[in-house]
């Protein structure tokens, strides 16, 4: 049976701000050309017909949600791999790597608004003190968990900083459920209490209180909740928030261009990777800040596992880091949770389909 899909070609709001696609189904089997014509003359809709995909799948694809799943693999896939690009840099002080990233992705930035010619957003952002005092505070979260992951690294808690990412997604749902008032159903009750199992064990079995792990944790949740309750473009408002920090990180590596010997300039292929580490580091801020803006928080925190799961498997099989029991006991409940949450969402995506 073949479906014509009516498709509001407009953006509406309805929860918390979020953007949503119009859809409507209507069987071509039962409904009459002229009751389609009628309908889309209306609603000023415009109409496909497909034939072969099946209706509760299409209905996923038209969702505003797909689009907030992919921007949320993307960034955290790409984090994930963010190791190996720091690789490069190795001879590079931690600080100064921080106040580059600071610098070219402010830089890029610039170039995306100058592109899409989106200036005029920027303006009314800044003209508005209440948004440009909410993306300081937000650029100071981000910039404070650059730091201290960089400090963590530096001083070798590498294994720390891992953890504190598993961490991260736990204090998304705690955030969600007391701040933004989010219900789970039991599924997805048990499938974050598996996630929560594994983390607790991981903290178990490395014994002591992860400072460094908490501190990460705590302050990229806030800053996606941040993000969340900010009503601005992620583009435009990530400008703002490295403007914030750039004037510093611009003072601190001229300071090292000019009393000390940096590599910067000296060499080529560190002038480069530090000049990347811009992109390296908006994209996936700039895919996670729309991510959290169309999906639950608790979603986000189940995406995040994939960052830490990579940058783990490149520790373990690429860099040959120890991989004991522990490890692989904290692995399968977390991705035991992680599956138990996806077949719930595709579930709640057929009953919604359906009804």
């Amino acid at each position: 049976m073949g479906w014509i899909v009516v498709v509001c070609p407009s953006l509406t709001f309805s929860h918390a701000g979020e953007r949503e696609l119009c859809t409507a189904k209507i069987s071509a089997n039962r409904a009459k050309k002229n009751d389609v014509r009628k309908i889309c003359s209306e609603r000023e809709l415009i109409v496909w017909h497909y034939d072969s995909l099946p209706a509760y799948l299409l209905w996923v694809l038209m969702s505003q949600q797909l689009s907030g799943v992919l921007f949320g693999l993307a960034a955290f896939v790409v984090w994930g791999f963010l190791p190996a690009y720091w690789k490069q840099l190795h001879a590079v002080s931690p600080f100064e790597i921080l106040c580059h990233r600071i610098i070219w992705s402010c830089v890029f930035l610039c170039v995306i608004i100058s592109i899409q010619k989106r200036w005029q957003e920027v303006g009314q952002i800044v003209r508005e003190s209440a948004n440009l005092k909410k993306l300081s505070c937000s650029g100071l979260l981000i910039g404070f968990n650059w730091f201290i992951y960089i400090w963590a690294v530096n001083t070798e808690h590498v294994v720390e900083t891992s953890l504190g990412y598993y961490i991260t997604p736990m204090i998304n749902v705690l955030i969600g459920f007391l701040l933004l008032g989010e219900k789970f159903n039991r599924l997805q009750l048990i499938a974050i209490l598996c996630a929560l199992a594994g983390v607790s064990y991981s903290l178990f079995a490395y014994g002591g209180l992860p400072i460094f792990a908490l501190t990460l944790a705590f302050s990229f949740a806030f800053y996606g909740y941040a993000r969340k309750k900010i009503q601005v473009a992620p583009i435009p408002g990530l400008l703002i928030e490295t403007s914030v920090l750039v004037v510093p990180a611009l003072g601190y590596v001229l300071y090292r261009q000019i009393f000390f010997e940096s590599l910067f300039l000296a060499q080529l292929n560190i002038t480069l990777w530090l000049i990347g580490a811009g992109v390296a580091t908006s994209l996936p801020l700039l895919w996670f800040a729309a991510a959290a803006r169309k999906l639950k928080l608790s979603t986000v925190g189940i995406l995040q596992y994939l960052a830490p799961t990579i940058a783990f498997s490149l520790g373990v099989f690429v860099y040959r880091e120890p991989f004991d029991w522990h490890s692989a006991i904290t692995f399968a409940l977390i991705w035991m949770g992680v599956f138990i949450y996806c077949a719930d969402s595709i579930k709640r995506a057929r009953h919604l389909y359906q009804q």
